[in-house]
Order: structure tokens, then sequence, then C-alpha cells
């Protein structure tokens, strides 16, 4: 997937879709499901688009789920762990095993918003460093890139904070869709006013946050 000299694979961590998003208040269980699945599918979909990023590792207990992440052309491990960072760890180990000459990349798995052009750019940026992309909101983290070696993820509470800690830079610049991760609705309305991927506008349905669900967003693939 393009001509970039550093090829990266991008480990998406995914629950299954039935337990996430609880925060969306008010939003039926039924569509919080839906959406779930559809924030990860896009999200994965725009990483596969992305100039720099040769292969997808999707971490999940999600059989069925994997299954239609693999049909979009990615590949899937099981979670086998318990906590987000022992999993992106065991599942970096697996990368390194399948594609030794890649680096690797853990990203989030709620970036509905996320357009292949951001993703590249902060690649492009982190260019061989150990990196992070603070959240929109300035301490979360959306992605975090390292070599093997040194892969020693900080995901959790102050994330941002953490990973500066531990020596990572911050990758700069806008990059919106990367940076707006959806937690709850006010999360989700920026995200929809970003505009959001194909799988989430159909999620959306009638919602009533949706007002801007035609918006255009980032291509499938």
């Amino acid at each position: 997937m393009g001509t970039y000299r550093t090829q990266h694979v991008v480990v998406v961590p995914v629950k299954p879709p039935g337990i996430g998003k609880t925060r969306l208040v008010g939003v039926p269980a039924g569509q919080r499901v839906s959406l779930a699945t559809a924030f990860a599918t896009d999200t994965v979909a725009a990483c596969l688009a992305t100039p720099g990023v040769a292969r997808v590792l999707v971490t999940t207990d999600d059989a069925r789920f994997a299954t239609t992440l693999s049909s979009l052309g990615a590949d899937c491990c099981p979670d086998g762990s318990h906590g987000l960072n022992p999993a992106l760890v065991q599942a970096v180990a697996e990368a390194r095993r399948r594609w030794p000459g890649l680096r690797p990349v853990a990203l989030c798995a709620d970036l509905p918003a996320l357009r292949p052009e951001d993703l590249a750019a902060a690649l492009t940026i982190a260019a061989g460093r150990t990196s992070y992309v603070a959240d929109a909101a300035g301490t979360g983290t959306t992605l975090y890139a390292s070599s093997y070696d040194d892969f020693d993820p900080r995901f959790g509470a102050d994330s941002a904070a953490a990973h500066a800690a531990a020596g990572a830079a911050a990758v700069p610049g806008d990059l919106p869709g990367l940076r707006q991760d959806v937690d709850d609705l006010a999360s989700l309305r920026a995200a929809i006013a970003l505009g959001v991927g194909p799988a989430t506008r159909a999620a959306l349905g009638a919602l009533p946050v949706a007002e801007a669900r035609d918006s255009e967003g980032p291509p499938s693939s």
C-alpha cells in the first residue's frame, strides 16, 4: 500500500461490540452495538486505505466480527489477555512474528471520522520515533507508534501524559479525524460534524444526534 519508505502494521484492539460504548447514554442497546461495530469497521477501512500501512491486525475475541473485518482485508488474532495494554503487547508480538520488517502502530477502534490522509500524515511526522497522538480532549491517546523492541503502550486514564512521561513524542498538527475518538454523545456529535465513514452513517439511522449524518465522510477503501 503505497511507496513509503517505512511500512507499518496497524494493530487495532476491538472489544466485542455487544459490550462496548456503554457511555452512549440514551442510545438503545441494539443501536449501541451497531454503532460500536460501525466505528471499528470505518476505522479499519481507513487504515487499509492509508499509504504506508502494509497490514492491519485486529485483536478481538469476537470471532464473528473478526470474520467481517477479515473480509475487508484485515488480519485478525484473538485478544487472549486481560486489559488493553497487555492485549496490545501480545498482538504486537504476533505482528512481529508474522511481519518482522514492519513498524507497529497501536490505534483505537473508535475513530469513525478517520481519514487515510490524517493517519498517513501522523505516520510521516512520527518518522521512526516513539510517538503518540493525543485525542481531541488532549488527555487521552488515539495512536501510539514505536519499534517492536521499544513497544510499551500506556493507554488508560491520562494516557497522553503517561506516554509523554515514558519518553514518547507528541505528534503535532490538526489531524481532526485521527484525534476524534467517540466515547459519549458529545464526541459522537463532534465526529459527525467532521464527517463519519459509510458504516457509521448507516448505523446512525434516525438517531437524534445525527443531524449531520449525511456529511461526506472518509472513503471506505
